[in-house]
């Protein structure tokens, strides 16, 4: 129970990777506070949380608007009177290409992507200080490394993730400790709430792409988070781990 009696916030934590982390930290004993704007998905996985770890809590919110964040923080102070890790991982990606893209979806990505996780970090950082150390860990994108035609809400977005890490690290340490990972190719269907969920299908091909030989699982990113937020990782802050199975590194030239 490595993080017994430590409270948790992690956004969109109610499907995908974020169903992966905060069912992650509920094993290892956390006190984990699940912020999704799904209330269908927040409410089941709330429940199934609480076979693990009865003091599990979904807190609606919407990590873009300013007033969801401030009562999703107060709450969790309220319930636990401490906060000690967060996790953003709410994010959203982008429709429509550079020519036909409305401005206001661009500015929807921006607010959730990367407005949200500064507001979390705005408003959570008095009691992430108390908690010394506290931790918060920005879930950015190997997008924000390179990217595939009319992603530029998207990429641009995790790419402000890579520099609002850095700089939260240097204005919070020693208190705080502020990382990164950016995730490349991982495989969700199959972590979903129950009426979106489905069973991956990958190609052989699709796993040939990585060095590491698969395809990634939520639970990869998961680890990581767990390895980051621990004292194990002591003296690392300010920096991007990328957990992609070597995807970005891998040279392709047409034949």
């Amino acid at each position: 129970m490595k993080f017994a009696d430590k409270v948790v916030i992690v956004t969109g934590g109610a499907q995908g990777i974020g169903m992966a982390i905060s069912t992650a930290f509920a094993r290892e004993g956390a006190k984990v506070v699940i912020a999704d704007i799904d209330a269908e998905a927040g409410l089941e996985h709330e429940a199934r949380l609480r076979e693990i770890q009865p003091d599990a809590r979904f807190v609606p919110t919407d990590v873009a608007e300013e007033a969801d964040v401030r009562r999703l923080i107060q709450t969790t102070w309220d319930t636990f009177s401490a906060i000690h890790i967060v996790v953003n991982n709410a994010g959203i990606g982008s429709r429509g290409t550079l020519w036909d893209r409305p401005m206001a979806e661009w500015d929807r990505v921006i607010a959730v992507n990367l407005r949200g996780p500064y507001m979390m970090a705005k408003y959570a950082a008095p009691a992430l200080v108390q908690a010394k150390p506290g931790v918060i860990i920005n879930i950015a994108s190997t997008r924000a490394l390179m990217s595939e035609p009319h992603t530029e809400p998207y990429s641009a977005s995790k790419g402000g993730i890579l520099a609002l890490t850095h700089a939260l690290a240097v204005t919070l340490g020693p208190d705080v400790r502020v990382n990164a990972i950016s995730p490349g190719w991982i495989e969700v269907s199959d972590w979903k709430k129950s009426s979106a969920r489905q069973t991956p299908v990958l190609r052989p091909e699709d796993h040939a792409q990585h060095p590491a030989g698969r395809v990634g699982r939520p639970e990869d990113i998961a680890a990581a988070c767990l390895f980051l937020a621990g004292p194990e990782a002591g003296f690392i802050t300010g920096t991007n781990l990328v957990v992609d199975g070597g995807m970005t590194i891998k040279m392709i030239y047409e034949e």
